[in-house]
């Protein structure tokens, strides 16, 4: 029994006749089953950054540059996952990442107007070459060249928000629970890529994103004040 890639049936032969799965139908079901949780739970992970950002009309601590940065690391792993032929259930939520993080981009661009002309230059040039990328249509050296500086485009995405939250001792807009969703999706995401035996740069840039994710969470949790009780006035 198959269903979207799941092969069910060594796993349910194997608890009719009374016995547990061993790893070898387990683990290889757990990890589908997982990815496909992890595309299910990418829909809204960024949900909560684009909320908390709307109802504060605020983009007080934000780095610019690295929310901008997000966007390219998240379409050139997207095509190369597409053009590598992965399943969907190994790189799936990338899509809905990358619709969320330009989102999330517009709506820190609307709360920080004035915006400088280097800023509309590189939205610009993101808009003209991102459907390239995309379609595959480069050089295949060109294509793994872009792959590989992708995890370096990830890292620099982090820096700038890490220093940012650093410097200022707080952490501002920053959402915990996208910041959560995205430490917990990278650890499973090391699992799973591990378990469909995609390309190694592919586990090492989950394991990346895993750092500098739990970095970030660690200083909303460090830099977290503590909630003040309001005084009850006396009549």
């Amino acid at each position: 029994m198959e269903v979207l890639g799941m092969d069910f049936g060594c796993a349910t032969g194997s608890l009719r006749d009374g016995k547990f799965p061993d790893k070898d139908c387990l683990l290889p079901l757990i990890s589908k089953l997982l990815g496909y949780a992890i595309v299910a739970a990418s829909t809204t992970v960024k949900v909560p950054q684009i909320l908390k950002i709307l109802k504060n009309k605020s983009v007080r601590g934000l780095s610019v540059v690295g929310f901008e940065l997000e966007v390219i690391g998240y379409t050139i792993a997207l095509a190369y996952c597409l053009h590598k032929g992965l399943p969907f259930s190994a790189y799936g939520e990338l899509a809905f990442l990358l619709i969320q993080a330009i989102i999330l981009v517009a709506i820190i661009y609307y709360f920080s107007q004035p915006l400088r002309t280097t800023t509309w230059i590189r939205a610009l040039l993101y808009c003209a070459v991102a459907p390239t990328v995309l379609a595959g249509q480069i050089e295949p050296f060109l294509f793994e060249a872009l792959y590989a500086s992708q995890h370096a485009i990830f890292l620099f995405a982090r820096i700038p928000q890490i220093w940012e939250n650093f410097s200022n001792k707080s952490t501002g807009e920053l959402s915990f629970l996208t910041c959560f969703m995205n430490f917990g999706g990278g650890l499973v995401r090391v699992f799973t890529s591990m378990q469909e035996k995609a390309p190694t740069s592919v586990v090492l840039g989950s394991l990346l994103g895993v750092i500098t994710n739990g970095t970030i969470l660690s200083q909303i949790i460090f830099y977290r004040k503590p909630e003040t009780k309001k005084e009850k006035k006396i009549n």
